[in-house]
């Protein structure tokens, strides 16, 4: 008789799935890298709005940082897709690391004039908006490349819980740094961290495009639109994302939430819960290695985002808030992990960079869009109505959309044919086979 698992055992099976930091000398230096840069990253995010404020003191101009930083994420992201598709993703990662230090350096010089101005820390924000739409690309389709076909749900949990640790210190000390040293100080400490990035990234081992003499184009950006929507459990990764983010993301109005719950106390830990909860499912996501029907945790993630949501909205106490919010973000992170190794695992490597492009923009628009629709809809209905309902159509739209593509329910790596012959190609060495790739007129219909 098989005796049951010591405690221990059990232990050790929720911890972290280290696999990809062992197998791959490329995922441990971009881990690394990734660590350093968003630390730094996080450190300016914060001292930039808050510099704009002491600047202003209109809340106006601090949200006008939205707005230019919305258009070159949308258009950069998608020629940063068909870029990476058709040069080496290493040199660009290396030089978009190189300029968003250079922008880096740009507000430690303006931080250090007698008379700080305005109107770089906006060209800037556009110019991070524009690098970052260039990189993600190439930096999210590596992935696929360098790690294990097998490891991916586990790199994905790995890479999720660097950014939640970046997320969560970053800030923190960001606030005490420029309470006591000043902008400066907090600027000088990001080109530090992009200076050591780009070291990192120079002993990446190159990655050249599978075809050659492939130019990014308009025409290749159409041709990855049109792979992904032959396939259905592609979209419906986009769909759910776009979805929850849409419907559920209340995160700009949480001051006036905090004023409703007569606790202004709790504004900081409402926009940290998340990240905690994200924290703490990585922090446990061992058992997520041996799960192959990732397609449920994209739609039981997405469906406990937003629960947890509908929850921190109908609640009066701020406590069953917070903890509300806790778990919608250990929701959000189970799904993104479902979606990410969806993504890793079925698409052709010819076209990760195009697709990679469409993922920006699923996960990072809908955030902008559910913003605005939160503040319309609290303006209108009240701030508590407004998060819970948000919640309630996130549910909502996220069961519709499992019955429309049912595909994405039933999606299992072990039997995907689309995951099948990356696993195939990636044991060959070999890029991705021509017939992966359907013809321009394939439709929905014909997947």
């Amino acid at each position: 008789m098989t005796s049951a698992p010591s405690p221990a055992a059990r232990l050790a099976a929720l911890l972290p799935d280290l696999s990809p930091l062992r197998s791959s000398a490329d995922f441990r230096l971009l881990w690394v890298q990734g660590l350093v840069t968003y630390f730094g990253s996080f450190m300016a995010l914060i001292a930039l709005p808050l510099q704009i404020k002491e600047l202003t003191g209109s809340p106006l101009a601090v949200g006008a940082m939205g707005a230019v930083e919305l258009v070159p994420l949308v258009v950069f992201g998608l020629y940063g897709g068909a870029l990476a598709d058709a040069v080496d993703r290493r040199k660009v990662i290396l030089a978009t690391e190189a300029g968003l230090g250079v922008l880096a350096l740009v507000l430690l010089v303006n931080a250090a004039l007698p008379d700080p101005m305005l109107w770089p820390l906006y060209v800037v924000a556009a110019g991070v908006s524009a690098l970052s739409g260039l990189q993600r690309p190439a930096l999210d389709s590596l992935m696929a490349r360098i790690v294990p076909h097998e490891q991916q749900t586990a790199a994905a949990a790995l890479n999720s819980l660097r950014w939640q640790f970046g997320a969560i210190t970053g800030p923190a000390v960001a606030g005490v740094v420029v309470s006591y040293a000043g902008h400066a100080t907090a600027y000088t400490v990001t080109v530090a961290t992009f200076a050591a990035s780009v070291l990192l990234c120079l002993r990446l081992t190159p990655a050249p495009p599978v075809r050659e003499n492939t130019k990014p184009s308009l025409r290749g950006i159409v041709e990855g639109a049109r792979y992904a929507c032959s396939r259905p459990v592609l979209l419906g990764t986009y769909a759910v994302d776009m979805a929850a983010m849409f419907f559920a993301f209340p995160n700009a109005i949480f001051p006036f939430l905090a004023d409703e719950l007569d606790a202004d106390w709790s504004l900081g830990l409402m926009y940290a819960a998340g990240s905690i909860g994200s924290l703490v499912l990585g922090l446990t996501s061992g058992w997520t290695s041996r799960v192959r029907r990732h397609g449920l945790f994209v739609v039981f993630g997405a469906a406990v985002w937003g629960l947890a949501i509908a929850g921190a909205g109908w609640f009066g106490n701020v406590w069953l808030v917070l903890v509300c919010l806790a778990v919608a973000g250990a929701g959000d992170m189970l799904s993104g992990l479902g979606r990410s190794t969806i993504w890793n695992q079925t698409i052709p490597e010819e076209l990760r960079g195009r697709l990679a492009g469409i993922e920006v923009l699923s996960y990072s628009v809908g955030p902008q869009l559910g913003q605005v629709r939160a503040g319309a809809m609290a303006g209108w209905t009240g701030t508590r109505a407004a998060v819970w309902s948000g919640g309630a159509a996130c549910v909502a739209s996220v069961a519709l959309l499992a019955a429309v593509l049912p595909k994405l329910l039933t999606y299992d790596s072990a039997t995907d044919e689309d995951a099948l012959r990356g696993r195939r190609a990636k044991e060959a060495g070999t890029g991705t086979p021509e017939a992966a790739v359907p013809a321009p007129e394939a439709g929905l219909s014909e997947a």
